[in-house]
């Protein structure tokens, strides 16, 4: 089965293209995209998803903060998106005192709704082709720093030029490797307040432990509040800014899903690398992944082992902990999901056809040398690549004393570069973005991470691309003398460091214990990594560009979509349940049935608030029970999502919401490299437990007033 499904994929073109795969730029659906979402069921147009001049769904879609998805439910600007979205929210707002990720919260009206410093959202305005205008005048270069060079300048030019509004941006991206850009007029708020949302033991039920797995009990949403000034229009934070009016706001169902009902999310999705050759797959399951997996699972194991003991360290580690662990699971999947599909061998069958078609259609001389390239070039970039990647995990990502001496490394590189005004400037914006993360750290915890990622950056990374003071060391004795003497350690003692004219700062900085690790590490990675690194990759990047121009133009009949980018894009597929293993089969949805099974009394990953138990024993679920009276909690769909869609709305054929997309199925994260029908699924939050939530377990009857509530599978009115 597994070989004659290797020849379709190769007879059918690349192996991304498997009906329902994709994510599709809303203003170009026209045609192919049309079709096939009709004859999966859809029922509306797609005007109505996309239209520059009148209202359409993507009016109602914003991009939450820069890397989530939320959209307008109200006629009030009520926002929706998933609790794991607002966490920094709302973990800034908790206090021992007021934990909301405990109890959580629920805002009364207006003006008991929390104002949230620097949290933006963005709508799109709309969306035009400029491919034309930014490569004109490049293929004529020769270098590719002529033609990078050249390509900026034109995005410059057309940002600058474009037709709009005082208050709206114009941002360029780019799709297909380079081979084509799309200009977004935006729109961005930045009064955005907190509404509500339920704790923690609904939101994040199951934790870690459920986290990409499925079946999945989870309530991820939490509600906020878009406003704006008295013209409508984005406005700081200000006591007489007012809500929001949308142009258009998702009406909610509570219709309920059937295996089989199309399905459509909507959405930002962040990275994904569908197109990569087989030898950069291949790196990535036996070189990148595991390596950090391994230091992300040390550090995990330090913070967890600290937050089952204290509750104020759950508090400050929670948000931090969960950002770990999120790609750190994702990443043990990913491997797994490559190895099962045979990710590898498909490329490799779908590279054999490539370069008999390059043959076939006398383009060998253009692409007949591109697939040995990278082979030539991925084996050389490897060690490089691995050796960033221990020094990223270590030194940026898990370790937050590191990540402060590699800012005050930066810091001392804008002395030397810019003088002493930039580095005033610079140390000024230091000292106060550094508050928040000192308000979270433990210095306990931090030491247990540091000493289990710093050795196995010693002993596993590259060793000529390692700095020798961490190599052949006691780590334990390393830690104890980092954390007992380095003001990097302590606020205060870090702003007492930092007062001075910058020439005594530099001193005083080169004698602490904690800076001078992270600069030996800093200058290590621009000495011995950076440079080679980032020369391979260039030279991988010129040769990715031109085996995506040979895609597409070798494949005309193929389904091509872009690789997401943190753009606007739809995925459409069906509510369907699958099996990934051998005699294993699961349903396409799950009940409140579930969490009362994995309830486990005091636990903080499947406890259950009280309230829940006793509504679910009465069996009190209003209008959102189904047919046979059961609580629908999550559903699975065939929609093609990746980081960034967390928090995008799951609409039905007929426009309106019905669930919220949250994560993927364990077996199916590899979608971001390579998408397969028969395990990639998306995992998303019914709309009608969203909605019992709010209406039966909060008492926020004002909030499901100013829902539309709608049931498109029967023609009487709705009622509570």
């Amino acid at each position: 089965m597994k070989l004659l499904r290797l020849i379709l994929v190769v007879v059918c073109s690349l192996p991304m293209f498997a009906q329902q795969g994709g994510m599709w730029i809303p203003s170009l659906l026209k045609g192919m995209n049309e079709t096939e979402m009709k004859n999966l069921g859809m029922k509306i147009s797609v005007s109505d998803i996309y239209d520059v001049n009148n209202s359409s769904l993507k009016d109602a879609i914003v991009h939450f903060d820069g890397g989530c998805t939320s959209e307008i439910i109200s006629p009030k600007g009520l926002l929706l998106t998933n609790h794991h979205c607002g966490y920094g929210e709302i973990q800034m707002h908790s206090t021992v005192e007021h934990d909301y990720l405990t109890n959580g919260f629920w805002a009364k009206n207006f003006s008991e709704e929390l104002p949230n410093p620097d949290l933006t959202v963005t709508f799109i305005i709309k969306i035009e082709d400029v491919t034309s205008k930014i490569l004109a005048g490049v293929n004529e270069l020769s270098t590719e720093a002529a033609k990078n060079a050249k390509i900026q300048s034109n995005i410059t030019s057309v940002q600058n030029e474009y037709k709009k509004e005082s208050w709206q941006e114009n941002k360029i991206k780019t799709f297909f490797d380079g081979n084509q850009y799309i200009l977004f007029v935006t729109e961005t708020f930045k009064d955005v307040r907190l509404v509500g949302t339920p704790p923690s033991s609904i939101g994040k039920f199951g934790s870690d432990t459920d986290n990409w797995v499925w079946p999945r009990h989870t309530g991820d949403f939490s509600l906020f509040r878009i406003y704006a000034d008295k013209n409508n229009r984005p406005a700081a934070y200000s006591k007489d800014n007012v809500p929001y009016t949308p142009k258009h706001f998702l009406p909610i169902s509570v219709g309920g899903v059937e295996e089989n009902d199309f399905t459509l999310v909507f959405g930002f999705p962040g990275r994904t690398q569908e197109y990569l050759p087989s030898y950069a797959v291949e790196q990535i399951i036996n070189d990148l992944n595991p390596a950090k997996i391994e230091i992300r699972d040390a550090s995990l194991k330090v913070a967890d082992s600290y937050m089952r003991q204290d509750a104020a360290i759950k508090i400050q580690y929670a948000s931090k902990y969960a950002s770990i662990a999120n790609a750190w699971k994702k990443w043990i999947g990913e491997i797994q999901g490559l190895k099962k599909s045979d990710a590898v061998k498909v490329k490799q069958a779908f590279e054999k056809d490539f370069t008999a078609r390059a043959a076939a259609k006398n383009k060998q001389k253009e692409y007949g040398t591109l697939l040995p390239e990278f082979e030539k070039l991925y084996k050389e970039i490897t060690p490089y690549a691995l050796a960033r990647d221990y020094f990223q995990e270590v030194a940026l990502r898990n370790n937050e004393l590191l990540q402060v001496g590699f800012q005050l490394y930066q810091l001392e590189n804008v002395y030397k570069n810019r003088g002493e005004q930039s580095f005033n400037d610079r140390k000024a914006n230091l000292i106060s973005s550094l508050e928040t993360l000192y308000k979270d750290l433990n210095t306990d915890v931090d030491k247990g991470i540091f000493e289990k990622a710093v050795a196995l950056y010693g002993k596993k990374a590259p060793k000529e691309l390692t700095p020798a003071s961490i190599q052949n060391i006691n780590y334990e004795q390393l830690a104890e003398k980092v954390y007992s003497t380095s003001a990097l350690t302590d606020y205060n003692k870090l702003k007492a460091l930092l007062d001075g004219k910058a020439e005594d700062v530099i001193k005083k900085l080169n004698k602490d214990a904690g800076f001078i690790l992270a600069k030996e590490m800093g200058d290590n990675y621009f000495s011995k990594i950076a440079p080679a690194y980032d020369a391979l990759n260039e030279q991988i990047n010129a040769l990715q560009r031109t085996y995506m121009k040979a895609q597409l133009e070798l494949y005309p009949e193929a389904r091509i979509f872009p690789d997401a980018n943190s753009t606007l894009r739809l995925t459409y597929g069906k509510v369907k349940g699958y099996e990934p293993r051998d005699a294993v089969s699961y349903s396409h949805i799950t009940y409140l049935d579930g969490v009362m099974e994995k309830y486990v009394p005091g636990d903080y990953e499947f406890d259950v608030p009280q309230k829940l138990m006793d509504l679910y024993n009465a069996k009190d679920f209003g209008i959102y029970a189904d047919k046979n009276g059961k609580l629908p909690v999550n559903f699975i769909g065939t929609n093609h999502t990746t980081g960034g869609n967390s928090g995008s709305p799951a609409i039905d054929a007929y426009g309106n919401l019905i669930g919220l997309n949250f994560d993927r199925v364990w077996e199916g994260t590899m979608s971001d490299i390579y998408y397969d029908p028969e395990i990639c699924r998306n995992i998303m939050v019914d709309s009608r437990y969203i909605l019992f939530i709010i209406d039966k377990f909060a008492d926020a009857k004002h909030l499901i007033d100013e829902i539309k509530i709608v049931n498109p599978k029967q023609k009487t009115k709705t009622k509570r």
